[in-house]
């Protein structure tokens, strides 16, 4: 019988820890299916940060450099600087890039840093225990907001895609999620292209990657997943916000 499905190459032959319902696993493999798409396994370089996204280098067949809370932007650039023969991509949670990490986001993309960032938005900070991100929705409960959160006082989540996609050093900007097959296919396909776009050096590329948390959220896999599509979807719209090459 003939194989039409297999685990990644770019991807190490482990058994996941993340939580029943995480939508992290299903973003690692898509990574590395354009990993491996574009043959580029032995010579990227995967920067991982502090959060659920620390585990890059348990799953990923690649070099992995750990760096700060917040400043993998900051270590890609220095890791691309140096090695720009090499595809560096950071890998990013809510909690990560757009808390602490707001300024290394937002000046690595204006400098128009040639990596890819995949940044993972469920809404929550995933590994510390819940508490509210920066793009934890209008009214949704946390450890840290348990009537919801109030934009009056803690303002509006951050659109992280739109508001990369208007600085001049982005090449590709785009929302993405991994919540049905037509999302999936569609997700495969922008993700292809960020790499791409670094392969052709086109400069930095960032995707957004809506994701559920089913343990944080209170919820089973099942609902989990539906609230994505449900609420995260109709607040976090999908799809590309810049792309330079249609400029």
């Amino acid at each position: 019988m003939k194989n039409v499905f297999a685990r990644p190459d770019s991807l190490k032959d482990v058994q996941t820890h993340f939580c029943p319902g995480c939508h992290h696993g299903s973003v690692h493999r898509l990574v590395a299916e354009a990993l491996d798409e574009h043959d580029l396994r032995s010579r990227t370089i995967g920067v991982a940060s502090v959060g659920c996204s620390v585990f890059l280098y348990s799953y990923f067949d690649v070099d992995v450099i750990e760096s700060p809370h917040g400043r993998a932007p900051a270590v890609a650039t220095g890791a691309k600087r140096t090695r720009p023969d090499r595809i560096v991509f950071t890998y990013q949670g809510d909690g990560d890039l757009a808390a602490i990490g707001t300024s290394e986001i937002i000046h690595a993309a204006n400098r128009g840093e040639d990596i890819t960032v995949i940044f993972v938005n469920n809404t929550t900070y995933g590994m510390t225990g819940g508490q509210m991100a920066p793009t934890t929705l209008p009214g949704q409960k946390t450890s840290t907001s348990p009537y919801g959160r109030d934009i009056s006082k803690d303002g509006a989540p951050f659109r992280m895609a739109e508001l990369l996609s208007h600085l001049d050093g982005v090449a590709y900007s785009a929302r993405v999620a991994v919540n049905s097959p037509r999302n999936v296919l569609q997700a495969k396909k922008i993700i292809s292209t960020a790499f791409r776009y670094q392969v052709e050096k086109k400069g930095f590329a960032f995707i957004e990657a809506l994701a559920s948390c089913p343990t944080n959220w209170g919820m089973k896999p099942l609902e989990a997943n539906q609230r994505v599509a449900d609420e995260l979807i109709p607040y976090f719209p999908l799809g590309v916000y810049r792309n330079t090459a249609n400029l």
